[in-house]
């Protein structure tokens, strides 16, 4: 069995009854249907997986999420550039695939709801690209990337299902696959706004 930290959930660990028989296969670990702030506390992933609380948000936590990346966008915009915030956009992809992986793994689910670092990132790139603009642009951003995101039309539903079928009982990179899973569709929701975006200032 592999070892993890104390502070990582072992996924393969489940208690079997007293009176189970001896080599009786192990069931999988119930998942966890909601995350509370101790877990978010409770691993650097999490913390970041879960958009730092905005993922805890009863309602539409993607929304929340992608709002609380507005804001921060708009708050760290005094003191970041252009460069900078390339920066900060191309170090939060493989950060965040690690905190979704890592996350999704310990909730045991393969795409949680609750997990917003996907559409933080992906909505920083958004506002980097289309920055300049007025508080009216920003909102038609903000509304059309919501849009992408949670009806998923076409290219972005296909991103969405890529990794929706790998089986953490039988892969070995399930969660690593689950994790860019849910970086990507909303990378993939990202460029569709930009696209229509860019449609509609050339008209």
């Amino acid at each position: 069995m592999q070892d993890f930290p104390d502070d990582v959930i072992d996924v393969t660990a489940t208690l079997l009854p007293e009176d189970a028989p001896a080599g009786a296969p192990v069931p999988p670990a119930a998942p966890m249907a909601r995350p509370t702030a101790r877990f978010m506390w409770s691993h650097p992933a999490h913390w970041l997986g879960l958009g730092f609380g905005s993922g805890l948000s009863r309602v539409a936590p993607g929304t929340a999420g992608t709002l609380w990346a507005w804001v921060a966008f708009v708050v760290l915009s005094q003191w970041l550039n252009d460069a900078a915030w390339a920066w900060v956009i191309g170090l939060s992809l493989p950060v965040g695939w690690w905190a979704c992986s890592v996350t999704a793994r310990n909730m045991r689910v393969l795409d949680p709801g609750s997990v917003v670092w996907d559409e933080i990132a992906a909505f920083w790139l958004v506002l980097w690209l289309v920055m300049p603009a007025g508080l009216l642009a920003q909102a038609v951003a903000f509304g059309l990337f919501r849009f992408f995101d949670a009806v998923k039309p076409g290219p972005v539903g296909w991103a969405d299902a890529l990794f929706h079928h790998v089986d953490p009982q039988t892969d070995r990179h399930a969660w690593t696959k689950a994790g860019f899973g849910i970086m990507f569709d909303d990378l993939v929701a990202a460029a569709c706004t930009l696209l229509v975006i860019a449609l509609w200032k050339a008209i």
